[in-house]
């Protein structure tokens, strides 16, 4: 199992933890307690610029 980054949607914290894609796993924010958190998707490696 891989460790992500996850952001809280209440006070904005990026925190890890672990993920498996498929497997539901319940988070809380480790500043505020919130269980409101999102994982923060990569961005694409390569952008394409626009001429």
């Amino acid at each position: 199992m891989e460790e992500k980054d996850f952001k809280c949607l209440r006070c904005g914290t990026i925190s890890k933890f672990p993920y498996e894609k498929g497997v539901m796993m319940e988070r809380q924010c480790l500043k505020c307690g919130s269980n409101s958190i999102r994982l923060v998707k990569e961005k694409k490696k390569e952008e394409k610029k626009k001429e």
